[in-house]
């Protein structure tokens, strides 16, 4: 890929996401390196007066909430920016100025206006609220005043700008403390945080700006965050792209088995996208039954018969076949448990979905054992919330991305836990949170080309978490880039756009 679009589309440390902790040892190494924390707090401030004014337009009138933390402090900092800039300012705090300490004190100290006390009626009449109520690291639900005014700015028409990360959120999972800010956007600083991208704090925080308030980029080394957003710098740099010397055969062989005669479609949908990713050559296992129906939709994506788990395992013995995806109407029970145990004993990277999961939903640990016996080649489980649960319903955690990087650990094999805010974790720790999934790609046979495009970029030797992380975000940006109306067919056919767009000017 061409080095000057590889710096457009961002690297990983541009990524990094951080918890409320990790964001806290990030200011305390930067204040170590130098930079003071006044420093900081004014930069954020002024980078939330810059946003807002923004968001103002022609509007005036700006109420700033602050809370008693620092927080509160950046709302001052913003606040004074903002009177600076001949913006009509109304502050309210929500404690005494005298319960205010250090930086949020000192700022306090260097705003020139009148502080008010909090109430509902602050807002009315404003052309723009800021919201410097309650950061990230909040860990109870919001009551009393704060909580009084939460709901009627929700219940207002004036747009928000949330500092961090809108009141009631909690940074690190997206989770919900009660009442919610719903903010128009989102300023945060550094870094995004987890609870930036996951549900539903992806939905209350709007677009987020990320704000540079002088911390360097190397306190990221000692930090070792293993959480990334899910973007093509995260895992360009192992894509598999054509080489000019290549061919068909080095490209891979999946292989893609078909459920009976009357369930055949989700398997060509899974083939369609594994041949759309770019594998070489793909494969159709059928059981006779649904040989002839699958036939007669198939021209490039070749077929085979196959007859019960012997019959597979033969296919599969030519070593070629190196991508399986198994699991999409194939029918929950035994012979499907047998089917995968064939697979995952072949040694050829694996995507289990569907059917494969849930026929394992009475005896999890035994699928674990297996995928554990054969650790020498990637897995990838794609469950919905619905799978997840009959696989690894005792897991629990602060939030969606614990339970991810739970159930990787536990299985042995990548997870990818579907939803609006997919999350995909390893067994080593490293996770990373999708974010482009549109609302339209909630449609009957996506998870199966979702499936086929994770095995097809297996098949051409993509490292396993970076198959699954690139596999993702195709998926979305093929789906974003067709639009409302997208049925799972659809999908495949967007992928050649995408891949254009993000070659960039390169020549392959």
């Amino acid at each position: 890929m061409d080095k000057q679009f590889a710096k457009l589309i961002g690297t990983s440390d541009d990524l990094v996401l951080l918890t409320n902790a990790q964001m806290g040892r990030a200011d305390q190494l930067a204040v170590a390196a130098g930079v003071p924390s006044l420093t900081l707090m004014d930069n954020a401030g002024r980078f939330v007066a810059r946003e807002a004014r923004a968001a103002l337009g022609s509007g005036r009138r700006v109420v700033v909430l602050c809370g008693p933390g620092n927080n509160g402090g950046d709302g001052f900092v913003a606040a004074r920016y903002l009177q600076e800039g001949g913006a009509d300012v109304r502050l309210g705090l929500l404690c005494e100025v005298g319960a205010l300490k250090g930086d949020a004190a000192t700022m306090a100290q260097r705003w020139s206006g009148e502080i008010e006390r909090l109430s509902p009626d602050l807002i009315k009449g404003a052309d723009l609220v800021i919201d410097a109520l309650f950061g990230a690291g909040l860990a109870r639900p919001i009551t009393g005043i704060a909580a009084e005014i939460i709901v009627a700015l929700n219940d207002s028409a004036v747009p928000v700008v949330a500092v961090d990360v809108p009141s009631g959120l909690n940074g690190s999972t997206g989770e919900a403390l009660g009442p919610v800010v719903e903010a128009t956007r989102t300023v945060t600083f550094f870094r995004r945080k987890p609870g930036h991208l996951l549900m539903p704090g992806r939905a209350l925080c709007g677009p987020v700006a990320v704000g540079d308030i002088g911390t360097p980029d190397a306190v990221l080394a000692e930090i070792d965050a293993k959480t990334w957003a899910n973007a093509p710098g995260l895992w360009c740099a192992s894509y598999p792209w054509p080489k000019l010397e290549g061919h068909k055969y080095s490209r891979g062989h999946a292989l893609v088995v078909s459920g009976p005669a009357a369930h055949t479609g989700a398997a060509r949908m899974g083939a369609r996208g594994a041949l759309r990713a770019g594998a070489g050559l793909v494969t159709v296992a059928s059981p006779p039954d649904a040989v002839a129906i699958n036939a007669a939709h198939l021209t490039a994506i070749m077929l085979l018969e196959f007859e019960g788990a012997a019959g597979l395992s033969a296919i599969l013995a030519d070593k070629r076949k190196n991508a399986v995806l198994l699991g999409p109407a194939l029918g929950v029970c035994a012979g499907t448990r047998q089917l995968v145990d064939a697979v995952l004993a072949s040694g050829a990277a694996t995507v289990l979905d569907a059917d494969a999961l849930t026929s394992f939903a009475e005896d999890a640990s035994a699928l674990f054992e297996v995928i554990g016996a054969s650790a020498d080649r990637s897995v990838v489980l794609t469950p919905h919330e619905g799978e997840f649960h009959r696989l690894f319903g005792d897991i629990s955690g602060e939030g969606k991305l614990d339970r991810a990087r739970a159930a990787a650990l536990r299985s042995g094999a990548i997870l990818v836990l579907k939803g609006a805010d997919t999350v995909i974790a390893s067994p080593d720790g490293r996770a990373a949170i999708n974010e482009n999934a549109p609302p339209w790609l909630a449609t009957a046979g996506a998870g199966d080309v979702l499936g086929g495009v994770i095995t097809g970029l297996l098949a051409q030797g993509m490292p396993g978490f970076e198959a699954a992380c690139a596999g993702v975000w195709l998926h979305g940006a093929a789906a974003g880039a067709f639009g409302p109306g997208l049925i799972a067919e659809d999908i495949p056919e967007m992928i050649p756009l995408v891949l254009r767009a993000l070659v960039g000017p390169a020549v392959v």
